[in-house]
C-alpha cells in the first residue's frame, strides 16, 4: 500500500512531466531553506530567481504557473517577502493585469476581422522578406502608441487562425473548435514536412513582431510601463520622450530592420522559411470561401469590428482610460454587436490570457523577493559610484542585464527611482540625470529582447496555447531572438557612449526640447 501511494503521489505531482524535471522541482523546495536560513537570505533571492527562470526555461515541459508558485509560496512562507508586500506589488502592477483579462479577450472578439486582413496580406505578399519586414514595422508602429502586450496578443490571435484554417482542412476536422494539437492527420511525410516549415514559418514571423514591439515600445513614453515613470520623473512629455530617446532610437530602429532583412536573406537562426504553397492554396481556398459566403449579417459584423477597431487604436492613443478598462469596452461592444450573448461563449475569450495573468502574478512574488532581499542593491551603488563618463554605458548594461534575468518594469524603476534620489541629494547635476534617464529606458528595453522573461510580451508569447504549436520553447526563442539582441544592444551601447550627448546638445540648440526638469518646479 506505501509503494503504491507513493507512486500515486509521484505520478500525480506535475502530472505528466519528466521525472528528472519534478526531481529538480522538489530540490529546489527543499534546499532554498536551508540556504536561506544556514547561509545567507542574499544567496536564497538570488538561487529563488534563477530558479523561476529554469521553470520559464522549461515551460514545454511544465507551464510555469505550477512550479513556480509552489516556490512563490515557500519564499513567502519562509519570509523572503512578506504576503503584504507581494499584494502592493499586485496593486502597483493592477493596470497590467487588466490589461491581460480583458484587452486580450476583447481582441479575442475581433479575430474574424483581424484574420480576413492579415489572410489578404499573407497571400498579397509573396516575399518571405517583404512579409517579414511587414510585421516587422507594423508591431513598431502600434507598440509606439498601444501596448505590446495589446499587439503581440494580436498577433497571436492572427497566427493561431492561420495555423487553426490548415490544420483543420488538412486533417479533415471541419470543426474549427477541434483539437489543433492532434497532428494524427498528417501521416504522410509529404504532409509532416509541409507542417513543420509551415511552422518554421510562423515562429519566424511571431520572433519578428515581438521584437518589433521593442524596436516601438522604446521610442515613446506610452510605449512600454517603465518609460512612463521615467517619463514622470523626469519631467517629460509625449514628444520631448520622443526626442530625448530619438538620438538612440532611431539608429537602433535602423539597425533591427537590417536584421530583420539579413536573417531572412541568409535563413540564419531559423529564419528564412518561406510560406509551402500547399498551405498557401489551402488559405487561397479558405479566403474565396469565406468570401464568397459571407452574408449580409457577417459583412455587417466584419464592419463593426473594423469601426471598433478604430476606437481601440484612438481610445489607446489618447489614453482615454486604463488600457484594461478599454478592453473591457471593447469586449462590451462587440459582443453586444455581433451577437454573442451566450455565457459559455464569453468564457471563451478568456482561455488565453487568464494562466498568464496569474503567472505574472506569482512574478510579482519574486520581485517582491527581489526587493526585500536587495537583491540589486549592489549593482546600484557600483553604477552610481563610477566617474561620470562611464555612468552611461554602465546605466545602459546593467539595466539590460538585469532586465533580462527579471522584469524590465521593475529594473527600470528601481534605477530612475535611485538616480532621481542622487540627483535631489546633489550627486548629480541636471544634465546627467537627464542622460542617465535616456540611459535606463533604452537599457531596460534593448538588451532585454536576449530571454522571453525580459519583456511580458515576449513572456506572454512563450506561454501562450500557440508556442507548443509552432514549436516555439524558451530555448528557440533565445536563439533566435540572439543576432537582434547582439545588434540592438551594441547599437544602443555605442548610441547612449557617442551619440546621445552631442545630439541632445543639438536639439536643445534648437530649441526643441522642453524646459530644463529644475525650470519646472
Amino acid at each position: 500500500m506505501e509503494t503504491t501511494l507513493r507512486s500515486a503521489l509521484v505520478e500525480n505531482f506535475l502530472g505528466p512531466s519528466p521525472r528528472w524535471y519534478k526531481l529538480s522541482i522538489i530540490v529546489f523546495l527543499f534546499v532554498n531553506p536551508l540556504i536561506f536560513f544556514l547561509v545567507s537570505p542574499f544567496v536564497a533571492g538570488w538561487l529563488l530567481v534563477i530558479e523561476f527562470i529554469f521553470t520559464l526555461a522549461m515551460a514545454l515541459k511544465c507551464y510555469p504557473l505550477l512550479p513556480g508558485g509552489l516556490l512563490a509560496i515557500e519564499a513567502v512562507a519562509i519570509g523572503m517577502t512578506h504576503p503584504a508586500h507581494v499584494a502592493d506589488e499586485i496593486a502597483h502592477n493592477l493596470d497590467v493585469l487588466l490589461l491581460l483579462v480583458f484587452m486580450v479577450a476583447g481582441i479575442y472578439f475581433m479575430k474574424q476581422l483581424l484574420l480576413s486582413v492579415f489572410t489578404k496580406l499573407l497571400l498579397n505578399i509573396h516575399s518571405k522578406m517583404r512579409l517579414s519586414l511587414a510585421f516587422c514595422v507594423a508591431a513598431a508602429l502600434l507598440s509606439a502608441f498601444l501596448d505590446a502586450l495589446t499587439v503581440i496578443a494580436v498577433v497571436i490571435s492572427v497566427a493561431t487562425g492561420f495555423y487553426s484554417i490548415y490544420h483543420n482542412v488538412t486533417s479533415n476536422q471541419a470543426d474549427s473548435d477541434g483539437n489543433i494539437s492532434d497532428v494524427s492527420g498528417f501521416s504522410s511525410n509529404e504532409r509532416k514536412q509541409t507542417l513543420e516549415q509551415f511552422r518554421a514559418f510562423l515562429r519566424s514571423l511571431l520572433m519578428h513582431a515581438g521584437v518589433g514591439t521593442a524596436l516601438g515600445g522604446v521610442m515613446t513614453m506610452v510605449g512600454e510601463p517603465q518609460n512612463l515613470i521615467i517619463a514622470k520623473s523626469a519631467g517629460w512629455g509625449f514628444i520631448d520622450f520622443f526626442l530625448r530617446m530619438a538620438p538612440v532610437t532611431l539608429p537602433v530602429l535602423a539597425c533591427g530592420l537590417l536584421v530583420c532583412l539579413l536573417v531572412e536573406r541568409f535563413h540564419l537562426f531559423g529564419y528564412g522559411t518561406s510560406l509551402p504553397e500547399p498551405v498557401r492554396e489551402v488559405l487561397k481556398a479558405f479566403d474565396r470561401k469565406a468570401s464568397a459566403g459571407r452574408s449580409k449579417q457577417e459583412q455587417l459584423k466584419l464592419v463593426l469590428q473594423a469601426l471598433i477597431g478604430v476606437w481601440l487604436v484612438l481610445a489607446l492613443a489618447f489614453h482615454l482610460a486604463e488600457v484594461g478598462l478599454i478592453g473591457l469596452s471593447v469586449i462590451i461592444l462587440t459582443t453586444s454587436l455581433c451577437g454573442v450573448t451566450d455565457e459559455h461563449a464569453i468564457g471563451k475569450a478568456f482561455q488565453e490570457a487568464l494562466p498568464f495573468t496569474a503567472l505574472l502574478t506569482v512574478f510579482f512574488t519574486v520581485v517582491a523577493v527581489i526587493i526585500d532581499q536587495h537583491l540589486f542593491s549592489p549593482v546600484i551603488q557600483y553604477v552610481l559610484q563610477a566617474s561620470p563618463a562611464s555612468q552611461l554605458s554602465l546605466f545602459y548594461l546593467f539595466n539590460g542585464l538585469l532586465s533580462s534575468v527579471s522584469d524590465n518594469v521593475f529594473v527600470g524603476t528601481v534605477y530612475i527611482n535611485e538616480a532621481r534620489a542622487a540627483f535631489e541629494s546633489g550627486a548629480l547635476p541636471l544634465e546627467q540625470f537627464e542622460m542617465l534617464a535616456v540611459a535606463i529606458n533604452t537599457g531596460t528595453n534593448l538588451p532585454s529582447v536576449a530571454t522571453p522573461n525580459g519583456q511580458a510580451a515576449f513572456l506572454f508569447l512563450l506561454t501562450s496555447a500557440l508556442a507548443p504549436l509552432v514549436h516555439l520553447s524558451y530555448g528557440r526563442m533565445v536563439w533566435m531572438a540572439l543576432p537582434y539582441t547582439v545588434v540592438l544592444t551594441t547599437a544602443g551601447l555605442l548610441c547612449v557612449q557617442f551619440t546621445l550627448v552631442p545630439m541632445t546638445d543639438l536639439l536643445a540648440q534648437w530649441h526643441w526640447l522642453a524646459q530644463p526638469l529644475n525650470d519646472q518646479h
